[in-house]
């Protein structure tokens, strides 16, 4: 019995990106993750209505756990909406999840979301080891943005 599986490209659609997280911090090495939620919450996703600012991964007790990602409450929703700034889980191996926290044993290195996007019709969040950048590596990144600017404004 022969089974085929017709080859399909899953459509990347960005919900939301997290812009600071370029500028606070230098990104060592990205994973992607599903999420783990509730109810209404995928509908407010599908609406864009999602918020990175200020929001982190910690690892407690083996599970990779994203905490101040706000999801807006569905407008159409009822009394079983969620908490918009709940604690959230996210969905990796556990070979992943130990290789994630032996590399967050160095210091200075922490875990953010970079952007949350459906990959297909599952949600799907991009996290990113990284350290965050001095006063002087963010002076040089605003300065080196300029340049770019100014170099686009001659070709124009």
């Amino acid at each position: 019995m022969e089974i085929k599986i017709e080859e399909r490209t899953l459509e990347e659609k960005t919900i939301a990106t997290n812009r600071k997280a370029n500028f606070e911090y230098s990104v060592i090495e990205k994973y992607e993750a599903g999420i783990v939620l509730k109810g209404t919450e995928v509908k407010s996703a599908r609406n864009r209505n999602i918020n990175l600012q200020d929001s982190y991964a910690t690892i407690e007790s083996g599970e990779v756990i994203i905490h101040n990602m706000h999801i807006s409450p569905y407008e159409q929703g009822n009394i079983f909406n969620t908490e918009p700034k709940r604690n959230r889980k996210l969905l990796l191996h556990k070979k992943q999840i130990r290789k994630l926290n032996s590399k967050l044993q160095d210091k200075g290195l922490t875990l953010i979301p970079t952007r949350v996007y459906f990959l297909g019709k599952n949600l799907k969040v991009e996290i990113a080891i990284a350290k965050g950048k001095k006063l002087y590596d963010k002076r040089n990144s605003i300065t080196k943005r300029e340049v770019e600017r100014k170099l686009r404004r001659k070709e124009d």
